[in-house]
């Protein structure tokens, strides 16, 4: 027998939860298989196996915390897999030796009728937890697009109130008249339903809240002629493509103007050790990426070192790494100040939260098209952006934090200056 085991996952990161069992026991094994899914603070990660054989035991359910180190399943290297049917068999016998004596006869057939009302599609944790708890599995609704019911289907089961539900006559919508009058504020009949945080909103939650309990948040707004970025982008977008195999976007030109006031305002690139600051002298970006779990911040490195194109195949693959769930640990740590684009989604203002430790944080907008004075004679209609910069006023004060917005604003109006900066 040979155990699968957490592994290391990184620093910051000491357990995980069973998000799902890729192999299930009897099933195959090959060396380097991956085995189960552990949803964890910043990324989810699937677990290989180190040997080859059959599964023969899980030791961990969906769901489940499991630290770093946990035996979660064991392998049976011979090749011979335990016959869990027959346990179960087992188990289910008993209640046939409590029927009358002239029941006794077909006990052999009884747990094979039970067996086949039990082919309901459901994971080994569901099952066990459904025996404990004396439930019908086929009762049991899951909102598994496949029909699959998991362990946090059968725990959220309440038998009693599905009884409730099935004998409630089909009456009049005048019926329930004869209520008191405070059952208009009871809403307990009202169809809800309750689904559990995944591990990553669980910590985005935490961290959120934490941020604005720990820092002195503060946010100042600017806002951005857009008019030769975009003249700019679609003069150069086609041979820019050509030439790097990447499409030219906006977050290129905001990443490099960032870097650029951040090194006129390197409290912005810092953050808070005790009673220490710590200057950053180096330009890890952060790029905010929404995804089906979460909101997740990969990191594009040395940003102040990159090109447009370098830059934009970083967050290309990024991004698509964050949607495809693939993003490892190290895409996640260790990022200087981060930018977040609301306006992709159709924001046109919003106050960002600090991805603390960090200091600092840039929302871009969306961009729509307004009346300018261009002088005290003329109107133009330009496509104009708002920008906000969150800060910590402890360590940055308004001024410094109004000069960054300002630079980031020239460098976006006039782009090509981005070129003559360091």
């Amino acid at each position: 027998m040979a155990e699968i085991k957490v592994p290391e996952l990184a620093e910051s990161i000491t357990e995980g939860t069973v998000a799902q069992w890729l192999k299930q026991p009897g099933d195959i094994v090959n060396k380097g298989d991956y085995v189960v899914e552990l949803e964890t603070d910043k990324v989810n990660v699937e677990i290989i196996s180190e040997h080859s054989g059959v599964l023969a035991e899980l030791k961990a359910d969906e769901g489940d915390t499991v630290n770093v180190g946990d035996t979660i399943a064991i392998v049976s290297e011979g090749g011979e897999a335990p016959a869990p049917a027959k346990a179960e068999k087992k188990e289910e016998a008993p209640k046939a030796e409590e029927k009358p004596a002239e029941e006794v006869k077909p006990v052999e057939s009884a747990p094979v009728e039970e067996d086949n009302k039990q082919r309901t599609v459901a994971s080994p944790a569901a099952r066990k937890l459904a025996r404990e708890k004396g439930l019908d599995l086929s009762q049991v609704p899951t909102a598994d697009p496949l029909g699959r019911v998991r362990s946090q289907d059968v725990a959220a089961f309440d038998p009693n109130q599905a009884k409730q539900e099935a004998s409630k006559p089909a009456a009049p919508k005048s019926a329930p008249a004869s209520k008191p009058a405070t059952a208009a504020q009871d809403n307990s009949d009202k169809p809800v339903e309750r689904v559990r945080m995944s591990r990553r909103r669980q910590t985005i939650a935490k961290r959120l809240v934490e941020v604005q309990q720990t820092s002195a948040m503060l946010t100042t707004f600017n806002e951005i002629d857009m008019t030769n970025v975009m003249n700019l982008r679609k003069k150069r977008k086609d041979k820019f493509q050509e030439e790097n195999d990447v499409k030219l976007g906006f977050m290129s030109f905001f990443t490099k103007a960032v870097v650029a006031a951040l090194k006129r305002s390197p409290l912005l690139n810092a953050e808070i050790d005790g009673d220490q600051l710590i200057i950053k002298k180096f330009y890890d970006i952060g790029i905010a990426v929404s995804t089906d779990e979460g909101l997740v911040v990969p990191v594009v490195r040395e940003a102040d070192r990159k090109n447009f194109a370098e830059i934009e195949k970083d967050i290309m693959n990024l991004g698509k790494k964050a949607r495809d769930n693939k993003l490892a640990i190290s895409d996640l740590q260790g990022g200087t100040f981060t930018i977040t684009n609301g306006g992709v989604f159709g924001s046109l203002l919003s106050t960002p939260i600090l991805n603390g430790p960090q200091v600092g944080i840039l929302g871009m907008h969306t961009i729509q098209t307004r009346p300018v004075a261009i002088d005290a004679e003329r109107m133009e209609n330009r496509p104009m952006m708002y920008i906000a910069l969150s800060y910590d006023h402890r360590i940055v004060d308004g001024k410094e934090a109004v000069t960054f917005l300002k630079r980031v604003k020239e460098l976006i109006e006039d782009p090509e200056s981005l070129l003559f900066e360091a």
